[in-house]
């Protein structure tokens, strides 16, 4: 991560005191984030991410800050104080009140904590497994997006530990729900699916976007339950997530995945052409980045 965080209102050093073990939602993991790209300067898509915040902790009772677009122009500031034009940003509000555990004199109801790093290179495909029984798709909370990530880590290092890139993570049915932190996507030829919300799945951004406003010429996308079966016979696998985009899967459990169709390579052709006129639009709008001064 950079030298800087923004903590509330602050930007601040990334080595100063902020928190304290009396704040509930550190010791619990009782606070939702969402993960950004920053393009230029921009953080695309930041209404989509703000949306699904507050969604998701309405769900769990986490209070947010009232203000999203005060929300925006802070988080503006960090990626200014880092340097940050094309990075990845994490933004976590963290819940302080409630239960035996609450700290004495904190005051807030929550905090907002962000944090920027370089994007990741993730290569040009990803090898993956299953984890049987990740997800339950029936819970209350499938689909939300909160601190209590620890699984998820978990099961990604067991499967880097076996030589696997990701992981796909499977609801208590046996089908398919999504990996650790990408959604999932088959497809064959002109036909593309990934499974509902229902499956257990989080209603990540870029999926959201094919689903609902990027449409390519002689291509659909569906929502689809899918069995382990259903990928391993499709022409082409692809995970998708904020920081990668649209990322072509090599294989699974050692089986290749063939990619002989073109569906991966023309949704990310016009994946990338909506976030480019998304940055255009956001500057036109005066929405653009802060000056870097160097």
């Amino acid at each position: 991560m950079h030298r800087f965080v923004l903590h509330n209102e602050e930007i601040r050093d990334a080595s100063d005191k902020l928190l304290a073990p009396g704040q509930v939602g550190l010791l619990s993991g009782w606070g939702v984030f969402s993960t950004i790209r920053v393009v230029d300067g921009v953080l695309f898509a930041f209404e989509r991410h703000w949306a699904r915040m507050r969604k998701d902790a309405a769900a769990l009772r986490v209070p947010l800050p009232p203000d999203p677009e005060r929300v925006r122009r802070k988080l503006l500031e960090l990626v200014e104080a880092n340097l940050a034009l094309d990075a990845t940003l994490r933004v976590v509000v963290v819940r302080n009140t409630g239960g035996m555990w609450e700290g004495p004199g904190i005051g807030r109801a929550s905090d907002l904590i962000a944090l920027t790093s370089a994007t990741n290179d993730w290569g040009s495909g990803v090898r993956l497994c299953y984890t049987p029984h990740a997800r339950y798709a029936a819970g209350e909370f499938a689909g939300a997006k909160i601190l209590s990530w620890a699984m998820n880590l978990t099961w990604l290092e067991v499967a880097q530990t076996r030589g696997f890139d990701e992981t796909i993570l499977l609801n208590e049915r046996g089908d398919v729900a999504e990996c650790t932190s990408a959604n999932i996507f088959a497809a064959e030829g002109n036909r593309v699916w990934t499974p509902p919300v229902s499956s257990g799945c989080l209603p990540g951004v870029t999926r959201e976007l094919l689903l609902h406003e990027i449409h390519v010429p002689g291509y659909t996308i569906e929502e689809q339950a899918l069995a382990p079966a259903d990928l391993e016979r499709a022409g082409e696998v692809f995970i998708t997530s904020t920081t990668r985009s649209l990322l072509p899967v090599a294989e699974i459990e050692g089986r290749a995945i063939p990619q002989s169709g073109g569906a991966c390579a023309a949704l990310r052709t016009a994946f990338a052409a909506y976030v480019d006129a998304y940055v255009a639009r956001s500057v036109d709008h005066g929405r653009e980045a802060p000056v870097v001064r160097l």
